[in-house]
């Protein structure tokens, strides 16, 4: 932490280290701890709680004693508890930005762009709490009154990834909390610190004790095992791999748990003949590059139109060459490092791999030297059937152009992929936009739009990338089981 700055050290020290079970902050049951790596210098920023097996057992238990007082707390209370949440995460705005880019690596004005991000979906659920509502009706045979009421599921365990630390984490607690659901939080080893702070503002806001836990471990596996094997857990919730997404599915299975799934995306990006290049590549730009392209939404394939290939790969080349790569905290940083080396050999094996096989570099395409895990911004043009990273997520700022010639061929190639997340669209001709809404296989789309999440909207997708959805009128329902009662009339 030495070389830290001012501000910058003040952000981590503000952090509150430990496990928090039962409404208090306590090492791990063995004391160990693991370090959070700045994937920027490749120093240590500070060292968390190791929790164990046992420990995440204890905050279970923590969850299930208060499961039934939580779920009897009245709507309004529950979500005035959230809408202070996000007033005190609007107050520390800048703050939770600069840890957010200390611990993951994302530019500084991105950051900021995720805490707004994120703190809607503490104010979202805050007044969807008070909007859990059932019907009540006579049956069609006129024999009997029909009420069917909505239930909190019970404690439930949200698994959030190291990508959108502060997101993730509210876009599954916030909806958890509205309906009445205790909690264990699992956030990612490599980015736990934002979660931590999260949860010491939901503390603060006034969020009794043991209706939010959090356990940080380096060994996700062994505490995730027994808490799943618990049959006081009644909802898991995960967001990373779809290889560990189906691994947790069928420890699941065994005793029918609750699942919701948002998993790996191969999202298409298709720029017809017509579309607005200007927008086709701001649009492009925005899909691809946010977060370093380490994304589920990230744009992962340029299915481009032949007529404006060269024009579109032109001006997108000359965009990208001039990105600045650098520590998310510098001035005019567009392009932070990767998570870690694994991830920078992993986007240059899927470049090499096409190069290979026929696609032209058109820039980047190499390791940044120095320290930190960098990789320079990369376009690859005249991508060819067969090359890997047509069929495998990219998550890294590589931006792959394919061609094609027409409509059916577009949606032909969008829909070559085991993966249905998110696709984008790029055409002047509302009834070809139509069109695609119908037929390409995803479970969200961007048409004329780079960037599609919002606080408001369902977001999750269809084929193995996942089930379930989170956000809008529908995030709150994975967190409610439906019941009906039956009263006779007479």
């Amino acid at each position: 932490m030495s070389g830290l700055a001012g501000a910058e050290k003040a952000v981590i020290d503000a952090v509150p280290f430990g496990l928090y079970i039962g409404g208090e902050w306590q090492p791990s049951s063995t004391q160990t701890t693991f370090d959070v790596v700045d994937p920027a210098t490749g120093e240590v920023l500070t060292a968390v709680a190791d929790a164990t097996p046992e420990d995440a057992v204890r905050a279970l238990d923590a969850a299930a004693a208060v499961q039934d007082e939580w779920a009897a707390t009245a709507p309004r209370v529950r979500g005035e508890i959230l809408r202070k949440a996000f007033e005190i995460v609007q107050e520390r705005k800048e703050e939770l930005a600069l840890l957010m880019t200390l611990e993951m690596g994302k530019p500084l004005a991105e950051a900021r762009g995720e805490v707004a991000y994120g703190g809607e979906f503490l104010r979202w659920f805050s007044e969807e709490a008070v909007r859990i509502t059932g019907r009540y009706g006579l049956n069609p045979e006129g024999t009997g009154r029909m009420v069917v009421s909505q239930r909190p599921v019970g404690p439930s365990y949200l698994i959030t990834p190291w990508n959108f630390p502060l997101a993730m984490a509210t876009r599954k607690i916030a909806p958890a909390l509205a309906a009445g659901c205790t909690v264990v939080v699992k956030p990612a080893a490599l980015t736990p610190l934002t979660t931590l702070a999260m949860v010491g503002i939901l503390e603060e806001a006034g969020v009794p004790a043991g209706v939010v836990n959090v356990i940080t471990t380096s060994s996700s596996r062994g505490v995730t095992a027994p808490l799943l094997a618990d049959p006081r857990l009644k909802k898991l919730s995960f967001t990373g791999s779809t290889e560990v997404g189906q691994a947790l599915m069928k420890q699941a299975a065994d005793r029918m748990l609750r699942v919701s799934m948002e998993l790996g995306g191969n999202a298409p990006f298709v720029v017809f003949e017509d579309a607005d290049l200007d927008q086709a590549v701001e649009g492009a730009l925005a899909a691809k590059f946010r977060n370093i392209g380490q994304a589920c939404t990230a744009a992962n394939r340029f299915i481009v139109h032949s007529a404006v290939a060269d024009e579109f790969a032109r001006r997108v080349t000359e965009r990208v060459t001039a990105m600045r790569v650098g520590r998310g905290t510098e001035d005019g940083v567009t392009i932070g490092p990767l998570i870690d080396d694994a991830a920078v050999a992993s986007s240059l094996s899927l470049v090499d791999d096409a190069v290979a096989k026929g696609a032209t570099l058109a820039t980047g395409g190499v390791a940044v030297d120095g320290p930190g895990t960098f990789l320079a911004p990369t376009v690859l043009t005249d991508v060819q059937a067969g090359s890997e990273i047509l069929a495998k997520e990219i998550f890294g700022p590589v931006l792959a152009i394919a061609t094609f010639d027409t409509e059916d061929e577009a949606v032909a190639l969008a829909n070559a992929t085991d993966y249905g997340l998110v696709s984008y669209v790029y055409t002047e001709s509302l009834t070809r936009g139509h069109r695609m809404i119908d037929r390409l296989e995803t479970g969200m789309m961007g048409l004329n739009a780079g960037v599609v999440s919002n606080a408001a909207a369902p977001f999750g997708g269809v084929k193995m990338s996942g089930l379930g959805r989170e956000g809008g009128l529908e995030g709150i329902h994975e967190y409610l089981s439906t019941k009906y009662t039956m009263i006779p009339v007479g």
